[in-house]
Protein backbone atom coordinates (compact mmCIF):
# COMPACT_ATOMS: atom_id res chain seq x y z
CA UNK A 1 0.00 0.00 0.00
CA UNK A 2 1.02 3.52 -0.75
CA UNK A 3 0.14 6.40 0.42
CA UNK A 4 0.19 10.01 -1.39
CA UNK A 5 -0.60 13.05 -0.10
CA UNK A 6 0.16 17.23 -0.11
CA UNK A 7 0.88 19.04 2.37
CA UNK A 8 2.95 22.12 2.90
CA UNK A 9 2.75 22.91 -0.96
CA UNK A 10 4.61 19.65 -1.26
CA UNK A 11 3.68 16.55 -2.77
CA UNK A 12 4.66 13.13 -0.59
CA UNK A 13 4.71 9.48 -0.94
CA UNK A 14 4.10 6.93 1.74
CA UNK A 15 5.39 3.53 1.44
CA UNK A 16 3.28 2.01 4.73
CA UNK A 17 4.96 -1.46 4.93
CA UNK A 18 8.42 -0.51 3.95
CA UNK A 19 8.01 3.10 5.83
CA UNK A 20 9.93 4.65 3.27
CA UNK A 21 9.42 8.37 2.68
CA UNK A 22 9.60 10.03 -0.98
CA UNK A 23 9.08 13.51 -1.61
CA UNK A 24 8.00 13.43 -5.31
CA UNK A 25 7.08 15.94 -7.80
CA UNK A 26 2.73 16.24 -8.84
CA UNK A 27 3.42 13.61 -12.07
CA UNK A 28 5.29 11.16 -10.00
CA UNK A 29 2.39 11.09 -7.23
CA UNK A 30 -0.25 10.86 -9.84
CA UNK A 31 1.44 8.08 -11.73
CA UNK A 32 1.64 6.15 -8.33
CA UNK A 33 -1.67 6.81 -7.28
CA UNK A 34 -2.73 5.48 -10.28
CA UNK A 35 -1.01 2.36 -9.76
CA UNK A 36 -3.10 1.66 -6.55
CA UNK A 37 -5.33 -0.59 -6.36
CA UNK A 38 -7.82 0.97 -4.76
CA UNK A 39 -7.16 4.38 -6.87
CA UNK A 40 -10.69 5.36 -8.55
CA UNK A 41 -8.88 8.89 -10.00
CA UNK A 42 -6.41 8.09 -12.42
CA UNK A 43 -5.03 11.91 -13.07
CA UNK A 44 -4.60 14.18 -15.68
CA UNK A 45 -1.40 13.52 -17.30
CA UNK A 46 -2.15 15.98 -20.55
CA UNK A 47 0.20 18.86 -19.78
CA UNK A 48 3.22 16.26 -19.85
CA UNK A 49 5.10 14.87 -22.76
CA UNK A 50 5.71 11.21 -23.21
CA UNK A 51 9.41 11.51 -21.89
CA UNK A 52 8.39 12.85 -18.93
CA UNK A 53 6.02 10.44 -18.03
CA UNK A 54 8.91 7.41 -19.36
CA UNK A 55 10.84 8.55 -16.78
CA UNK A 56 8.81 9.37 -14.08
CA UNK A 57 7.65 5.30 -14.53
CA UNK A 58 11.11 4.42 -14.70
CA UNK A 59 11.91 5.77 -11.30
CA UNK A 60 9.12 4.40 -9.75
CA UNK A 61 9.83 1.09 -11.49
CA UNK A 62 13.04 0.97 -9.98
CA UNK A 63 11.90 1.79 -6.53
CA UNK A 64 9.78 -1.18 -6.63
CA UNK A 65 12.58 -3.20 -7.65
CA UNK A 66 14.33 -1.84 -4.66
CA UNK A 67 11.26 -3.38 -2.35
CA UNK A 68 10.78 0.19 -0.78
CA UNK A 69 7.56 1.51 -3.03
CA UNK A 70 4.29 -1.14 -3.16
CA UNK A 71 6.24 -3.59 -0.43
CA UNK A 72 4.61 -6.57 0.46
CA UNK A 73 2.65 -6.92 3.74
CA UNK A 74 4.35 -9.04 5.68
CA UNK A 75 2.67 -12.08 7.86
CA UNK A 76 2.15 -10.62 11.54
CA UNK A 77 2.44 -13.07 14.31
CA UNK A 78 -0.72 -13.95 16.19
CA UNK A 79 -0.77 -11.98 18.85
CA UNK A 80 -0.39 -13.41 22.62
CA UNK A 81 -1.16 -12.56 26.35
CA UNK A 82 2.13 -12.48 27.90
CA UNK A 83 0.79 -11.50 31.36
CA UNK A 84 3.44 -9.00 31.85
CA UNK A 85 2.49 -5.68 33.13
CA UNK A 86 5.08 -2.49 32.85
CA UNK A 87 3.20 0.35 33.71
CA UNK A 88 0.44 1.43 35.93
CA UNK A 89 -1.58 4.62 36.12
CA UNK A 90 -2.77 5.22 39.97
CA UNK A 91 -6.04 7.31 39.85
CA UNK A 92 -4.41 8.75 43.42
CA UNK A 93 -7.51 11.42 43.98
CA UNK A 94 -11.14 10.65 42.75
CA UNK A 95 -11.86 14.63 43.19
CA UNK A 96 -10.44 17.73 41.50
CA UNK A 97 -10.60 21.53 42.48
CA UNK A 98 -11.60 22.47 38.98
CA UNK A 99 -14.65 21.68 36.81
CA UNK A 100 -13.76 21.27 32.92
CA UNK A 101 -16.64 21.52 30.98
CA UNK A 102 -15.22 17.76 29.09
CA UNK A 103 -13.99 16.15 32.00
CA UNK A 104 -14.93 12.51 31.32
CA UNK A 105 -14.11 11.85 34.79
CA UNK A 106 -17.37 13.97 35.56
CA UNK A 107 -15.52 16.32 38.51
CA UNK A 108 -12.85 14.45 38.73
CA UNK A 109 -14.92 11.42 41.07
CA UNK A 110 -15.64 9.44 37.94
CA UNK A 111 -19.12 9.60 38.30
CA UNK A 112 -19.00 8.34 41.97
CA UNK A 113 -18.18 9.96 45.51
CA UNK A 114 -15.17 11.81 46.47
CA UNK A 115 -12.19 9.27 47.39
CA UNK A 116 -8.55 9.34 47.84
CA UNK A 117 -6.40 6.35 47.97
CA UNK A 118 -4.77 5.25 50.80
CA UNK A 119 -1.42 4.24 51.18
CA UNK A 120 -1.26 0.99 51.85
CA UNK A 121 -3.45 0.03 48.42
CA UNK A 122 -0.61 2.75 47.04
CA UNK A 123 1.68 0.22 48.17
CA UNK A 124 0.38 -2.72 47.60
CA UNK A 125 -0.25 -1.54 43.52
CA UNK A 126 3.64 -0.95 43.93
CA UNK A 127 3.79 -5.14 45.14
CA UNK A 128 1.14 -5.86 42.61
CA UNK A 129 3.40 -3.84 39.54
CA UNK A 130 6.56 -6.19 40.74
CA UNK A 131 4.89 -9.55 40.79
CA UNK A 132 3.12 -9.01 37.17
CA UNK A 133 6.49 -7.09 35.65
CA UNK A 134 8.51 -10.45 34.50
CA UNK A 135 11.89 -9.94 33.91
CA UNK A 136 11.41 -5.94 32.68
CA UNK A 137 13.75 -3.88 35.03
CA UNK A 138 12.19 -0.43 34.23
CA UNK A 139 8.62 -0.05 35.50
CA UNK A 140 6.34 3.04 35.34
CA UNK A 141 4.20 4.74 37.60
CA UNK A 142 1.82 7.67 36.48
CA UNK A 143 0.25 9.43 39.42
CA UNK A 144 -3.39 10.58 37.88
CA UNK A 145 -6.91 11.95 39.02
CA UNK A 146 -8.69 14.29 39.36
CA UNK A 147 -5.84 16.31 40.75
CA UNK A 148 -3.18 14.02 42.50
CA UNK A 149 -1.87 16.73 44.49
CA UNK A 150 -5.20 16.82 46.50
CA UNK A 151 -3.35 13.67 47.69
CA UNK A 152 0.39 14.54 48.37
CA UNK A 153 0.10 12.29 51.20
CA UNK A 154 0.12 9.02 49.58
CA UNK A 155 2.08 10.29 46.50
CA UNK A 156 5.20 11.21 48.90
CA UNK A 157 4.26 7.12 50.67
CA UNK A 158 4.38 5.92 47.35
CA UNK A 159 7.43 6.74 45.92
CA UNK A 160 8.83 6.05 49.37
CA UNK A 161 8.14 2.95 49.47
CA UNK A 162 9.31 2.13 45.73
CA UNK A 163 12.24 3.57 46.08
CA UNK A 164 12.68 1.69 49.55
CA UNK A 165 12.05 -2.01 47.50
CA UNK A 166 13.27 -1.33 44.07
CA UNK A 167 16.82 -2.34 44.62
CA UNK A 168 16.09 -5.76 46.07
CA UNK A 169 13.65 -6.11 43.46
CA UNK A 170 16.26 -5.67 40.74
CA UNK A 171 13.92 -2.80 39.73
CA UNK A 172 13.78 1.04 38.41
CA UNK A 173 10.78 3.12 38.90
CA UNK A 174 9.79 6.07 36.67
CA UNK A 175 7.00 8.60 38.09
CA UNK A 176 4.74 10.60 36.43
CA UNK A 177 2.45 12.51 37.69
CA UNK A 178 -0.29 15.00 35.54
CA UNK A 179 -1.18 18.01 36.95
CA UNK A 180 -3.66 21.53 36.60
CA UNK A 181 -0.75 23.26 38.26
CA UNK A 182 -3.18 25.52 40.48
CA UNK A 183 -1.96 24.19 43.44
CA UNK A 184 1.86 23.91 42.99
CA UNK A 185 3.82 25.43 45.14
CA UNK A 186 7.70 25.54 45.77
CA UNK A 187 8.62 22.57 47.73
CA UNK A 188 6.42 20.71 45.58
CA UNK A 189 7.65 21.83 42.42
CA UNK A 190 11.51 21.03 43.98
CA UNK A 191 10.48 17.46 45.25
CA UNK A 192 8.99 16.76 41.47
CA UNK A 193 12.01 18.25 40.25
CA UNK A 194 13.79 15.38 42.34
CA UNK A 195 11.84 13.00 41.99
CA UNK A 196 9.33 12.91 38.75
CA UNK A 197 11.10 11.38 35.41
CA UNK A 198 7.98 13.58 33.99
CA UNK A 199 5.60 16.25 34.87
CA UNK A 200 2.35 16.75 32.47
CA UNK A 201 0.52 19.95 32.77
CA UNK A 202 -2.54 21.12 32.25
CA UNK A 203 -3.58 23.96 30.27
CA UNK A 204 -5.61 24.90 27.27
CA UNK A 205 -3.74 27.44 25.69
CA UNK A 206 -5.32 30.84 25.57
CA UNK A 207 -6.71 32.62 28.42
CA UNK A 208 -10.15 33.09 27.48
CA UNK A 209 -10.63 29.34 26.01
CA UNK A 210 -8.98 27.89 29.29
CA UNK A 211 -11.03 29.83 31.46
CA UNK A 212 -13.91 29.33 29.87
CA UNK A 213 -13.04 25.65 29.72
CA UNK A 214 -11.40 24.72 32.92
CA UNK A 215 -12.95 26.69 35.65
CA UNK A 216 -12.65 26.11 39.65
CA UNK A 217 -15.80 25.26 41.67
CA UNK A 218 -16.80 28.71 42.20
CA UNK A 219 -16.81 29.53 38.36
CA UNK A 220 -13.84 31.32 38.04
CA UNK A 221 -10.99 30.93 35.86
CA UNK A 222 -7.97 28.78 36.44
CA UNK A 223 -5.48 30.30 34.18
CA UNK A 224 -3.56 32.65 36.12
CA UNK A 225 -2.53 30.53 38.96
CA UNK A 226 -1.60 27.83 36.67
CA UNK A 227 0.28 29.37 34.10
CA UNK A 228 2.21 31.36 36.77
CA UNK A 229 2.99 28.11 38.31
CA UNK A 230 3.59 25.92 35.60
CA UNK A 231 5.93 28.47 34.26
CA UNK A 232 7.64 28.46 37.68
CA UNK A 233 8.18 24.76 37.75
CA UNK A 234 9.89 24.52 33.99
CA UNK A 235 12.02 26.98 34.33
CA UNK A 236 13.15 25.64 36.88
CA UNK A 237 13.33 21.43 35.31
CA UNK A 238 16.78 22.48 33.31
CA UNK A 239 16.34 19.38 31.18
CA UNK A 240 14.27 17.25 32.64
CA UNK A 241 11.04 16.27 31.12
CA UNK A 242 7.92 17.51 31.33
CA UNK A 243 5.17 18.45 28.82
CA UNK A 244 2.01 21.19 28.59
CA UNK A 245 -1.20 19.23 27.45
CA UNK A 246 -4.43 20.96 26.41
CA UNK A 247 -7.24 20.02 25.05
CA UNK A 248 -9.82 21.55 21.98
CA UNK A 249 -13.06 21.02 21.57
CA UNK A 250 -15.64 22.56 19.57
CA UNK A 251 -15.54 25.93 21.19
CA UNK A 252 -11.85 26.23 19.94
CA UNK A 253 -11.83 25.24 16.48
CA UNK A 254 -9.00 27.85 15.57
CA UNK A 255 -6.67 25.79 18.45
CA UNK A 256 -3.69 26.10 16.40
CA UNK A 257 -3.78 29.75 17.71
CA UNK A 258 -4.20 27.83 21.35
CA UNK A 259 -0.93 26.03 20.68
CA UNK A 260 1.26 28.56 19.73
CA UNK A 261 0.14 30.79 22.60
CA UNK A 262 0.91 28.16 24.91
CA UNK A 263 4.92 28.36 23.18
CA UNK A 264 4.78 32.15 23.65
CA UNK A 265 4.06 31.54 27.09
CA UNK A 266 7.43 29.84 27.23
CA UNK A 267 6.74 26.30 26.92
CA UNK A 268 9.05 24.10 24.89
CA UNK A 269 6.84 20.75 24.72
CA UNK A 270 3.54 20.97 24.10
CA UNK A 271 0.27 18.64 23.15
CA UNK A 272 -3.42 19.57 22.49
CA UNK A 273 -5.68 17.04 22.03
CA UNK A 274 -9.18 16.60 20.14
CA UNK A 275 -11.43 15.81 22.66
CA UNK A 276 -13.53 12.62 22.83
CA UNK A 277 -17.00 13.52 23.23
CA UNK A 278 -20.83 11.42 22.49
CA UNK A 279 -21.70 13.42 19.11
CA UNK A 280 -24.71 15.14 20.88
CA UNK A 281 -22.33 17.15 23.34
CA UNK A 282 -22.09 20.60 22.38
CA UNK A 283 -18.38 20.40 22.74
CA UNK A 284 -17.84 17.13 20.69
CA UNK A 285 -15.74 17.01 17.53
CA UNK A 286 -18.03 16.23 15.17
CA UNK A 287 -17.29 15.54 11.33
CA UNK A 288 -18.87 18.85 9.81
CA UNK A 289 -15.69 20.29 12.06
CA UNK A 290 -12.93 18.23 10.27
CA UNK A 291 -12.15 20.32 7.38
CA UNK A 292 -10.88 23.06 9.51
CA UNK A 293 -9.26 21.22 12.08
CA UNK A 294 -6.96 19.75 8.96
CA UNK A 295 -6.51 23.08 7.92
CA UNK A 296 -5.49 23.99 11.81
CA UNK A 297 -2.84 21.06 11.23
CA UNK A 298 -1.16 22.71 8.17
CA UNK A 299 -1.55 26.03 9.71
CA UNK A 300 0.47 24.94 12.96
CA UNK A 301 2.66 22.83 10.87
CA UNK A 302 3.78 25.49 8.93
CA UNK A 303 4.76 28.01 12.08
CA UNK A 304 6.55 25.05 13.94
CA UNK A 305 8.98 24.38 10.87
CA UNK A 306 9.56 28.29 10.93
CA UNK A 307 10.21 28.81 15.01
CA UNK A 308 12.15 25.53 15.32
CA UNK A 309 14.46 26.66 11.70
CA UNK A 310 14.54 30.33 13.72
CA UNK A 311 15.92 28.79 16.87
CA UNK A 312 13.07 28.60 19.10
CA UNK A 313 12.48 25.43 20.95
CA UNK A 314 8.95 23.82 19.94
CA UNK A 315 8.19 19.97 20.41
CA UNK A 316 4.26 19.19 19.58
CA UNK A 317 3.82 15.97 20.46
CA UNK A 318 1.46 14.67 17.52
CA UNK A 319 4.35 16.07 15.19
CA UNK A 320 6.96 14.11 16.96
CA UNK A 321 7.80 10.87 14.25
CA UNK A 322 11.11 9.66 13.28
CA UNK A 323 10.77 9.41 9.75
CA UNK A 324 14.07 7.45 9.66
CA UNK A 325 13.77 5.18 12.86
CA UNK A 326 10.23 4.12 13.25
CA UNK A 327 8.99 1.71 15.91
CA UNK A 328 10.04 -1.90 15.83
CA UNK A 329 7.25 -3.92 14.55
CA UNK A 330 5.56 -5.41 17.65
CA UNK A 331 4.99 -1.59 19.02
CA UNK A 332 3.61 -0.56 15.54
CA UNK A 333 0.75 -3.43 16.36
CA UNK A 334 0.12 -2.64 20.11
CA UNK A 335 -0.34 1.07 20.73
CA UNK A 336 -0.29 1.97 24.09
CA UNK A 337 -0.80 -1.53 25.72
CA UNK A 338 -3.43 -0.38 27.67
CA UNK A 339 -5.62 -3.38 29.54
CA UNK A 340 -2.44 -6.10 29.38
CA UNK A 341 1.23 -3.81 30.23
CA UNK A 342 -0.37 -0.92 31.17
CA UNK A 343 -2.99 -0.46 34.10
CA UNK A 344 -4.88 1.63 36.13
CA UNK A 345 -5.57 1.44 39.84
CA UNK A 346 -8.66 2.90 41.49
CA UNK A 347 -8.78 4.56 44.87
CA UNK A 348 -10.47 1.32 46.34
CA UNK A 349 -7.83 -0.89 44.78
CA UNK A 350 -9.80 -2.24 41.33
CA UNK A 351 -7.53 -2.83 38.91
CA UNK A 352 -8.91 -1.51 35.29
CA UNK A 353 -8.08 -1.60 31.57
CA UNK A 354 -6.90 2.02 31.55
CA UNK A 355 -8.37 5.50 33.73
CA UNK A 356 -10.91 5.66 31.11
CA UNK A 357 -12.54 2.57 32.33
CA UNK A 358 -12.51 3.66 36.37
CA UNK A 359 -15.76 3.52 37.76
CA UNK A 360 -17.06 1.10 34.99
CA UNK A 361 -18.41 -2.19 37.10
CA UNK A 362 -17.80 -4.43 33.98
CA UNK A 363 -14.12 -3.63 33.53
CA UNK A 364 -12.54 -4.57 36.79
CA UNK A 365 -10.12 -7.15 36.22
CA UNK A 366 -9.33 -7.04 40.18
CA UNK A 367 -8.23 -5.42 42.93
CA UNK A 368 -4.57 -4.85 44.27
CA UNK A 369 -6.03 -5.24 48.17
CA UNK A 370 -7.51 -8.08 47.84
CA UNK A 371 -4.98 -10.08 45.32
CA UNK A 372 -7.77 -10.89 43.39
CA UNK A 373 -7.09 -10.83 39.50
CA UNK A 374 -8.89 -12.08 36.42
CA UNK A 375 -6.96 -12.60 33.00
CA UNK A 376 -9.90 -12.21 30.36
CA UNK A 377 -10.19 -8.48 30.21
CA UNK A 378 -6.33 -8.34 29.75
CA UNK A 379 -6.04 -11.47 27.32
CA UNK A 380 -9.07 -9.47 25.07
CA UNK A 381 -7.06 -6.39 25.39
CA UNK A 382 -3.89 -8.29 24.45
CA UNK A 383 -4.80 -10.36 21.41
CA UNK A 384 -7.43 -7.14 20.09
CA UNK A 385 -4.11 -5.51 18.09
CA UNK A 386 -3.71 -4.00 14.61
CA UNK A 387 -4.19 -7.28 12.51
CA UNK A 388 -7.43 -7.77 14.29
CA UNK A 389 -9.07 -4.49 13.86
CA UNK A 390 -10.75 -5.06 10.34
CA UNK A 391 -11.60 -1.15 9.75
CA UNK A 392 -7.86 -0.57 10.11
CA UNK A 393 -6.23 -3.12 8.15
CA UNK A 394 -6.72 -1.03 4.64
CA UNK A 395 -5.32 2.28 6.21
CA UNK A 396 -2.48 3.58 5.36
CA UNK A 397 -1.73 5.28 8.91
CA UNK A 398 -2.36 1.81 10.56
CA UNK A 399 1.39 1.56 11.87
CA UNK A 400 1.41 5.12 13.43
CA UNK A 401 -1.46 4.57 14.95
CA UNK A 402 -1.69 0.97 15.84
CA UNK A 403 -5.49 0.23 15.46
CA UNK A 404 -6.01 4.05 17.85
CA UNK A 405 -7.52 3.67 21.65
CA UNK A 406 -9.65 1.00 23.01
CA UNK A 407 -10.98 3.52 25.18
CA UNK A 408 -12.31 5.45 22.42
CA UNK A 409 -13.27 2.30 20.34
CA UNK A 410 -15.50 1.01 23.41
CA UNK A 411 -16.91 4.40 24.80
CA UNK A 412 -17.29 5.83 22.06
CA UNK A 413 -18.20 3.12 19.31
CA UNK A 414 -19.38 0.13 21.00
CA UNK A 415 -16.80 -2.30 20.33
CA UNK A 416 -13.23 -2.73 21.12
CA UNK A 417 -12.81 -3.69 17.03
CA UNK A 418 -14.40 -0.43 15.99
CA UNK A 419 -12.83 2.69 14.31
CA UNK A 420 -13.22 5.94 16.03
CA UNK A 421 -14.07 7.73 12.09
CA UNK A 422 -13.52 11.35 13.68
CA UNK A 423 -10.17 10.15 15.99
CA UNK A 424 -9.35 8.18 12.71
CA UNK A 425 -9.63 11.53 10.45
CA UNK A 426 -7.75 13.87 12.58
CA UNK A 427 -4.67 10.90 13.41
CA UNK A 428 -4.18 11.12 9.71
CA UNK A 429 -3.73 14.51 8.71
CA UNK A 430 -1.35 14.60 12.14
CA UNK A 431 0.64 12.33 10.59
CA UNK A 432 0.79 13.45 6.92
CA UNK A 433 1.90 16.88 8.92
CA UNK A 434 4.58 15.01 10.66
CA UNK A 435 6.07 13.70 7.97
CA UNK A 436 6.12 16.43 5.92
CA UNK A 437 7.81 18.20 8.64
CA UNK A 438 10.25 15.62 8.90
CA UNK A 439 11.50 15.48 5.39
CA UNK A 440 11.61 19.11 5.18
CA UNK A 441 13.40 19.65 7.94
CA UNK A 442 15.67 16.93 7.22
CA UNK A 443 16.72 19.07 4.32
CA UNK A 444 18.44 21.19 6.61
CA UNK A 445 20.26 18.46 8.61
CA UNK A 446 21.32 16.52 5.06
CA UNK A 447 22.86 20.47 4.76
CA UNK A 448 25.23 20.70 7.82
CA UNK A 449 26.16 17.42 7.67
CA UNK A 450 27.23 17.69 3.97
CA UNK A 451 29.67 20.93 5.05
Amino acid sequence: MVHTFRCLGRYFALDVESGSLFEVDELTANLIEKRSPLATAKGDFSRYNDAEIAEAESEIDELIRRGVLFAPEPVHPEPVYKGVVKALCLNIAHGCNLRCRYCFAGDGQYHGDLDFMSTETAKNAIDFLISKSGGRKRLEVDFFGGEPLLNMKTVRATIDYARKVEKEAGKEFRFTITTNASLLTDELIDYFNREMYNVVLSIDGRKEVHDYMRPDASGKGSFDKSLENSLRLVRSRVGKSYYVRGTFTAHNLDFAKDVLALNDYGFGQVSMEPVVLPDGDPLAIRAEHLEELKWQYELLAKEYIARRAAGKEFGFFHFNIDIYNGPCASKRLVGCNAGDEYLAIAPNGNIYPCHRFDGIEEYVIGNVNDGTFDNSLPTLFATTNLTKKEECNGCWAKYYCSGGCAANSIQICGGIKKAYKVGCELMRKRVECALAIGAIESEGREGERSE
